[in-house]
């Protein structure tokens, strides 16, 4: 039998390209900020990172996953001269 076929008749689906690009891009991101964060010894920071790199294991849509990214990269920018 499929796999594929099976896990979808199960209800499990593979993600979009999109989103997959997006969890990617704010990895990436969150990883960046992580460094700079603990870096300078500046929590928040870290903190923000960390919550970029492991958010998109929990958001399920892709307009969720763009928006909160960009909430969080959003509190990166505000909290990066602190």
């Amino acid at each position: 039998m499929d796999l594929l076929s099976t896990a979808q008749s199960l209800g499990f689906q593979l993600p979009s390209p999109a989103y997959i690009i997006g969890s990617i891009l704010f990895g990436l991101i969150g990883m960046w900020a992580f460094a700079i964060g603990k870096r300078r010894q500046q929590p928040r920071l870290r903190w923000s990172g960390v919550a970029l790199m492991f958010y998109p294991y929990v958001i399920g849509g892709t307009l969720m996953l763009y928006v909160v990214g960009a909430a969080l990269c959003g509190a990166v920018w505000y909290w990066w001269d602190e």
